[in-house]
């Protein structure tokens, strides 16, 4: 009886432990011209746990009218379990997945309020937004400048009116006059316990309405083909 009672104790231990857990994840976006890049690192416990997505998208297939899409997934605190895959997309599979989109909207009753409350007990912080723009046109580039300081001042502004945002962010826009150029790096951490993105995980499931969609996406695997491979 006593260690039907231990178990049951540790058990309830780590459950806590799991449900208070802080998980941190970094973004990391680079666009440069035609070069894309996007690092999505999740950690927990101090780096004891981490998961790296680095996602080189997006170019488009010199033989056929598809986009190819890389992915390199490395996990552990060494990152020395790699797997890489490469994604061919086509014009159907974009359609497929707004179709996909569209049901899921129609299909969650409520879905809006519940990723609100979500989000409020989400941080982000250490936000890094860098721009150099030009277009060879000095008047041109100027309102194409303005223009981007509104769009980066209207999505900080919502940010930090759906998450918890503990600092100021960096931006910077570079105006180019004598070339034509668009780099853009973007960098964030978002950090939100795991009982937080449980309990809005269950509060969906619970506001599902009409039955499960009915999706046309085909799922990443399919997608590969035999283009996938382990490193």
């Amino acid at each position: 009886m006593k260690w039907v009672l231990l178990a049951i104790l540790l058990l309830t231990v780590l459950v806590l432990i799991i449900l208070f857990t802080k998980v941190k994840i970094f973004l990391d976006y680079f666009h440069g011209n035609d070069n894309d890049h996007f690092k999505v690192t999740i950690k927990a416990w101090g780096g004891l746990i981490k998961f790296k997505i680095e996602v080189p998208v997006v170019k488009i297939d010199d033989n056929s009218p598809t986009i190819i899409a890389e992915q390199k997934v490395k996990s552990g605190p060494d990152e020395n379990m790699k797997q890489q895959k490469t994604t061919q997309v086509d014009k159907k599979d974009l359609l497929d997945s707004l179709h996909d989109f569209k049901q899921l909207i129609t299909h969650i009753a409520g879905f809006h309020k519940i990723i609100r409350l979500f989000l409020k007990k989400v941080t982000i912080r250490n936000i890094e937004w860098h721009t150099m723009v030009g277009v060879s046109d000095a008047a041109a580039t100027g309102v194409i400048t303005g223009a981007f300081w509104a769009v980066k001042g209207g999505v900080i502004g919502l940010l930090s009116n759906y998450m918890k945002m503990k600092e100021m962010p960096v931006m910077t826009i570079t105006p180019s006059f004598q070339q034509t150029v668009s780099i853009t790096s973007f960098k964030c951490m978002i950090q939100v316990r795991v009982g937080h993105a449980i309990l809005a995980g269950i509060k969906l499931v619970k506001y599902w309405r009409g039955g499960w969609p009915e999706f046309k996406s085909k799922p990443l695997s399919a997608l590969s083909g035999d283009n996938s491979n382990s490193v």
